[in-house]
Parts: structure tokens; C-alpha cells; sequence
């Protein structure tokens, strides 16, 4: 498979995690971590997602000990992946050289145990959303030279078309929470209407006055009008023939 091939079928593989149902978010970190060593020639990746409002990262990696590595830097609040996620853009430590004693004192956990590893290189790319960064792409390498700019390219690009993906992903879902909602409020109004006109019929009130017994009759009783005026339409109630407040 050529490098174009392998490409084209990693984006197909993150935009493919949508296309059964609901997006599944580990899966799409998952692919995620697990390309982008093949497709940017590094020895190992990691993803940290945490969007507005979480406090915890969730955490993928493309092997087991990078996952307990940038779990543990997580957990620490510590990490090129941390604060890539913090800042937005993790300068001026966006690219680190691991063995470096500035790194050391600004890492002294994660850039130890990341040595010890094999890893000499680190570089973390955003996540970045309409709203902000959620997360974070780690990229490391073994290499004692910096990352080409090729491939923080071709990384950015990963990372933006994930996020992007995740971020619509979330839309879909707070659509799909919105309508849900604004068809179960107009249900409720639609029984609440029909209980009022049989209340009007058969009690000789107006709408507004069949209205108010519902509401006097669900204060009373500690239930919601809609569930009163259900038991109405469905004939389980004796609102038409009884003090409503009793």
C-alpha cells in the first residue's frame, strides 16, 4: 500500500466511526493513535480528549506503555499532551527534545520515564474546536532530530479532522437530546389541550377555567399537569367529578 493509500484510508477509518450510528469516541482515538505512527513515521502516538467540561483526559495510545505513560502525565497534570490541551498550542513546548535539563525541570516525571522508554523526541498537536482545544495528539519519536515539517503538517491535519469530527459529532447529539425534548413538550401540550376540552364539555367551563382545575388538581395531588391530564384523556381520572383540590 503507498503512503497516499495509507492515508486516504486512515481518514476513511475516522470519518467511518460515524457511520453506523452515534459517534463511538474511544474507537475514533483509537484510530487515531494507532495510524499515525504508520502514516508520520514516529515510534509511537498518544491522544488525550478532554472537551469543555470534563476534567479528566480520556486517554488512548498506540501501544501499552504510551498509554500508562500519558495516562500517568494526565493524571499528573504534567506532559506535552497536558499542556498542549491547557494552552492550545503547548509553546514554546509544542516540540521537545526529552533529554534536554529545561524539559527535565518542566517534566520531571514524564520526561524521565519517556527516556527510559526509548523516546528522545515529543511533539504535541491540538485538538482544536470552534469552541477551544479538546485535546491533544502526542507524537514520539526516537530520533535525536526534530520532527520534519512535513510531518507536523500531515499531523495537524490528523488532528484537525479528528476534532472536527468529534466536535460534529457532539452537535448531532444535542440535536438529536433537542428534539427529543421539543417532541416530548409538544406531546405534554397536546394531552394537556385534549383534557382541557373534555373538561370544558363535560364540566360547563371555559378552556382557561378547564385549565385551571388540571393545575389546582396536580398542585393538590404533587403531580405534573401533562401526567393529570393524561389520566383525563385515557379515563383514569375523576377530575370531572370531583372537587379538584381534594
Amino acid at each position: 500500500m503507498t503512503p497516499e493509500q495509507r492515508l486516504a484510508d486512515a481518514f476513511v477509518a475516522l470519518a467511518g466511526s460515524t457511520a453506523d450510528g452515534p459517534l463511538d469516541v474511544p474507537e475514533t482515538l483509537t484510530v487515531l493513535a494507532h495510524r499515525a505512527p504508520v502514516l508520520l513515521g514516529t515510534r509511537a502516538a498518544a491522544v488525550q480528549f478532554a472537551p469543555a467540561g470534563h476534567d479528566t483526559a480520556l486517554v488512548v495510545g498506540s501501544d501499552p506503555q504510551v498509554f500508562h505513560l500519558e495516562h500517568e502525565a494526565a493524571g499528573r497534570r504534567e506532559g506535552p499532551g497536558h499542556e498542549c490541551r491547557r494552552t492550545g498550542a503547548g509553546v514554546p513546548w509544542a516540540q521537545a527534545a526529552l533529554d534536554s535539563g529545561p524539559v527535565r525541570q518542566r517534566w520531571p516525571h514524564y520526561a524521565p520515564k519517556a527516556l527510559r522508554l526509548g523516546y528522545t523526541q515529543v511533539v504535541a498537536l491540538p485538538l482544536r474546536e470552534h469552541t477551544g482545544t479538546s485535546g491533544a495528539l502526542v507524537l514520539l519519536s526516537g530520533a535525536e532530530r526534530a520532527f520534519s515539517p512535513a510531518t507536523l503538517g500531515l499531523g495537524r491535519s490528523l488532528a484537525d479532522f479528528t476534532a472536527v469530527i468529534l466536535e460534529r459529532a457532539r452537535e448531532a447529539d444535542r440535536s438529536r437530546t433537542l428534539t427529543a425534548q421539543l417532541e416530548q413538550a409538544l406531546t405534554g401540550r397536546v394531552v394537556i389541550e385534549q383534557a382541557k376540552g373534555i373538561l370544558a364539555t363535560r364540566r360547563a367551563v371555559t378552556p382557561d377555567g378547564a385549565f385551571d382545575l388540571l393545575r389546582k388538581y396536580a398542585r393538590a395531588h404533587q403531580r405534573s399537569v401533562r401526567d393529570v391530564a393524561r389520566d383525563v384523556v385515557e379515563g383514569r381520572s375523576d377530575l370531572d367529578r370531583t372537587d379538584p383540590a381534594r
